[in-house]
């Protein structure tokens, strides 16, 4: 059984306020194994977001890794990388003794809606399954959630949870995409899906980006938790053995003919 938090924030453009939400997040994640943040804790999307930028051994991780460190927990949070000509999206894996575990660089960029991401964003490329807290997980972020073939390439991978972190953007029917999509993600793959998003936070930002609905989906599709819309935090269990029971009762991965390599 792994605890794990789910760390629904409001996200501001000042990192520097982004780290002591984290701080104060995890203080409140009492007994968990495993924090999930949103995408761009970092900061929020915006220009700025080019020179907000750090590496991951720059002041943002590192005070995360801190944090970690003193709460015996692991972390999974959303920062920007600078790139080449463009930053990337990247999902960060830390664990509970504060080293960083893995870093998985967003693939599917949001150009839709309207919105343009890849203008300011260059896409990964490599799916990532990182183990942590006793589990392989499997990294997801935001727009990715929409291509269910990288939700299979992870439980390939031996992924055993989908960690889906965004910063969801608010519009019609939005929300209900969502929900939707991360339950399909579980149901499709018979694995515990942990999605948080970033609350909404009209104070310091108008952009649209942060419908929060967190959620923790299990095997079967069913919703465990759900933070609604406004600032949460918190811890859920992940059972193995509902894994395994949903695998039995429903072994649809075993059942798969088109993409399957066969001897």
């Amino acid at each position: 059984m792994t605890r794990i938090a789910l760390c629904q924030i409001p996200v501001s453009p000042d990192p520097s306020a982004n780290l002591k939400r984290v701080r104060e997040a995890l203080a409140k994640a009492d007994g968990a194994d495993l924090a999930i943040f949103p995408e761009a804790t970092l900061t929020r999307y915006g220009s700025r977001i080019t020179e907000l930028a750090e590496p991951l051994d720059g002041p943002f991780v590192s005070g995360v890794a801190e944090a970690a460190r003193e709460h015996g927990v692991a972390v999974i949070a959303g920062v920007f990388e600078p790139g080449q000509d463009r930053v990337h999206n990247t999902a960060v894996a830390i664990d509970a003794q504060g080293a960083i575990r893995a870093a998985y660089r967003k693939i599917h960029l949001f150009d839709s809606f309207g919105a343009k991401e890849s203008e300011l964003v260059a896409p990964g490329a490599e799916p990532v399954v990182v183990e942590l807290a006793g589990l392989r997980v499997g990294l997801i972020t935001c727009y990715d959630v929409r291509f269910p073939e990288l939700a299979r390439a992870l439980v390939d991978q031996g992924a055993e949870l989908f960690a889906v972190i965004a910063a969801w953007g608010s519009g019609p029917l939005k929300e209900d995409h969502w929900t939707t999509l991360v339950r399909a993600r579980a149901l499709e793959n018979t694995t515990w899906t942990a999605a948080v998003g970033q609350a909404p936070n009209p104070a310091e930002s108008s952009d649209g980006f942060g419908v929060g609905r967190s959620m923790l989906v299990d095997p079967l599709g069913v919703v465990r938790a759900d933070l609604g819309t406004g600032p949460g935090i918190q811890v859920v269990e992940v059972d193995p053995e509902v894994t395994a029971a949903a695998r039995t009762a429903l072994p649809c991965l075993e059942h798969r003919v088109l993409g399957v390599k066969r001897s």
